[in-house]
């Protein structure tokens, strides 16, 4: 992270011409018959142009794995295609496989480029320096992407609708800062995983807790048996004796907390075999590296998880709020197992074509039907109306004066996590409500 914040887009060279390898695919669902139009849709809605938005995310790569976000946006694009599109405009959504490779996600972001995508909606990527040159130099604002990467904080043609891996570490080192008075981080031993220590620190300090031991860790990895060790010796647990203190007494505030993506799940199972007959040492993570299906796949209550605190940008899965989201994939998904409801890149994408239809109805209530990426950009820009979310976020809005004060990430203007654990194999509401951790991102100390 440099902290520099710039105030318009720089000129880029163009980037590389796009591989005819890349996975992209246009989603142009048919209108079903009979169906009307969405409230304050004109009836001749034909006549008016589709808007073309892309979607893009890693599939089928040996590190973290989305495939449901663009799973969700082509269930998205047929929902509002059946009931005449948003307000007249057929939604085309094209959609990429950005490898979780630099190469892969600037031919991503070119393609949108070249087929005329007005914006990229709800898309993960770590390698923002790829993707945003290409996007800045024609204009194309980035919509409510995954914060997976700097750049998504940094470029003003970047529109985050959650506070990114910031906010997660954050509030995961302030959930835990109340029970734990030891705490190791495992994490990936990458650019991003440097990041982690400060963030999840500036949680544990705000509850006057000792920084966490580092623990870096492969990505990739099958086997974390070394990690794990080297997390419980950091902690004052002896894995050996299943978790008892250097002391000789119980490592009950021990804490254990692992953020590595799709592999996350080969850490705890690890875990769980060092720590088999009887666990002490209490874990956590953040949702996107664990989420209810791993919660499953390790034995529900009687695994690992059980007990584990979890942080997250949204409410849990099983709120009422999600119930539009939900009814839209069973109608409109067609069983594509791609799709998890659960999931936090699935709900990022739902979150951010939610704003995206926002924006479009903003344009027609001004009596603009030519939606472009300038369009776009100056409506999100100058923010006359905050965008609802139906209470998955607070309002969120992209003025000047919404962005938070927060080094590194000036383009932060949703600063809320919610506590969840869990509680019977299930991933519950730990507390009700959102948790601001804006003042504790404000008080980071980059170099802790």
């Amino acid at each position: 992270m440099t902290g520099r914040r710039r105030s318009s887009p720089r000129p880029f060279a163009h980037a590389p011409a796009v591989a005819s390898t890349v996975a992209c695919t246009a989603v142009i669902a048919s209108l079903l018959s009979g169906c009307g139009s969405l409230p304050g849709a004109s009836g001749d809605s034909g006549e008016k142009d589709p808007v073309t938005v892309m979607t893009w995310a890693p599939e089928g790569t040996k590190a973290t794995n989305m495939p449901g976000m663009p799973a969700m946006a082509q269930a998205y694009a047929r929902w509002v295609n059946s009931q005449g599109g948003i307000r007249g405009h057929h939604l085309r959504v094209l959609t990429c496989n950005e490898r979780n490779d630099s190469v892969s996600a600037a031919q991503c972001a070119q393609r949108a480029v070249d087929q005329g995508a007005v914006a990229v909606v709800g898309s993960y990527s770590q390698f923002g320096r790829s993707f945003m040159s290409p996007l800045e130099v024609k204009g194309v604002p980035f919509i409510g992407g995954y914060g997976a990467s700097d750049e998504e904080f940094e470029s003003p043609l970047s529109y985050p609708v959650n506070g990114g891996q910031a906010s997660l570490l954050a509030g995961n080192g302030r959930q835990l800062a109340r029970d734990c008075s030891r705490v190791a981080l495992v994490r990936p031993d990458t650019i991003q995983g440097d990041q982690m220590p400060s963030l999840l620190n500036s949680g544990l300090e705000s509850g006057s807790r000792h920084p966490a031991k580092d623990i870096k860790a492969p990505e990739d990895g099958t086997d974390y048996s070394t990690e794990v060790n080297r997390a419980l010796d950091g902690v004052g647990a002896d894995p050996l004796v299943y978790g008892t203190s250097e002391a000789g007494g119980k490592a009950a505030g021990s804490c254990v907390t692992a953020s590595l993506g799709d592999h996350t799940d080969a850490f705890f199972d690890s875990f769980r075999r060092l720590q088999e007959d009887s666990p002490k040492v209490r874990v956590a993570s953040v949702l996107g590296s664990v989420g209810q299906s791993l919660v499953n796949r390790t034995g529900g209550r009687s695994g690992p998880l059980e007990g584990a605190d979890i942080t997250g940008w949204y409410p849990a899965a099983g709120d009422s709020r999600w119930e539009p989201m939900r009814k839209v994939i069973k109608d409109f998904a067609f069983n594509d197992n791609r799709i998890d409801p659960a999931d936090q890149g699935t709900q990022t994408t739902w979150i951010a074509y939610t704003v995206l239809r926002s924006l479009i109805e903003d344009l027609d209530d001004e009596g603009i039907e030519d939606i472009t990426p300038h369009a776009l950009q100056t409506t999100l820009d100058r923010g006359d109306r905050a965008v609802d979310t139906g209470g998955l976020t607070p309002k969120l809005r992209w003025r000047e004066d919404d962005m938070l004060a927060v080094q590194d990430f000036p383009r932060i203007v949703n600063g809320t996590v919610t506590y969840q654990v869990v509680r019977d194999g299930e991933l519950v509401a730990a507390q009700h409500g959102f948790v601001n951790v804006t003042k504790t991102l404000e008080r980071r100390r980059p170099d802790s």
